[in-house]
C-alpha cells in the first residue's frame, strides 16, 4: 500500500503544477460547432482517445487522428496534439501539418520547449515525468511516462469538467451520448 501512496503524491505534485489559467485558455478554444481533432501517440494516443470520447458525451463533434474516418483538418479546425514529450514524429508531422492549415493548435505536453509545444497558439504543460527524462530528472518511482499519462487523464478530465459546466451538460444529458 506505500506505492499506492507513494504514486498518489506524485500525481498530487504534478496536478499542483498545471496553470490554471492555461487550463481556462484551452477550454476558451473549445467551442461549439467547431469540430476538434486530438493526436496522440502510444499511452497518450489512448489517453487522447479517452478525451475524445468524453467530448462526445459533451456533444461536441471530435476526431481522433488516424482512425479511418477521420476527415482532413481545415482553417478554424481544433487541433489538439498530445504528447508528453512533444517530439512523437507522426504527432509533431500533423501538428505542422494543422498549423499549416489554420487551425487552433493546442500542445498538451510535458515539455513545453518541444517541437510542437512550439507549433502550437496554446500549450498546456503537465509537467509529468517521460519516457525519456534522465535518471537525475524522472522524479517518479514508476517506469517510463505513467506519471504523465495519469496526471494527463486527470487533467483531460477536469477539463471535460469546466467545459460541461460552462455548456450546462448534466451528467443526465453525457449519459444519453454514451453507448
Amino acid at each position: 500500500m506505500q506505492l499506492i501512496q507513494t504514486v498518489l503524491n506524485e500525481i498530487t505534485g504534478v496536478l499542483e503544477q498545471v496553470d490554471s489559467q492555461k487550463l481556462c485558455e484551452v477550454a476558451q478554444c473549445i467551442q461549439k460547432p467547431c469540430r476538434i481533432f486530438v493526436d496522440g501517440e502510444g499511452r497518450s494516443g489512448l489517453m487522447a482517445k479517452g478525451f475524445a470520447m468524453r467530448l462526445m458525451h459533451l456533444g461536441y463533434q471530435v476526431y481522433v487522428v488516424g482512425e479511418t474516418i477521420t476527415p482532413a483538418v481545415a482553417k478554424d479546425d481544433v487541433f489538439i496534439a498530445i504528447s508528453g514529450s512533444g517530439e512523437s514524429a507522426y504527432v509533431v508531422s500533423d501538428t505542422l501539418k494543422a498549423q499549416q492549415k489554420g487551425c487552433t493548435v493546442i500542445a498538451v505536453t510535458s515539455k513545453p520547449q518541444s517541437t510542437a509545444a512550439k507549433a502550437a497558439s496554446v500549450v498546456l504543460t503537465v509537467p509529468g515525468t517521460v519516457k525519456g527524462d534522465s535518471e537525475d530528472v524522472r522524479g517518479s518511482v514508476q517506469l517510463l511516462s505513467s506519471l504523465f499519462d495519469q496526471s494527463l487523464h486527470i487533467t483531460l478530465d477536469v477539463l471535460c469538467l469546466m467545459l460541461s459546466e460552462r455548456d450546462h451538460i448534466t451528467n443526465s444529458t453525457a449519459t444519453q451520448k454514451h453507448w
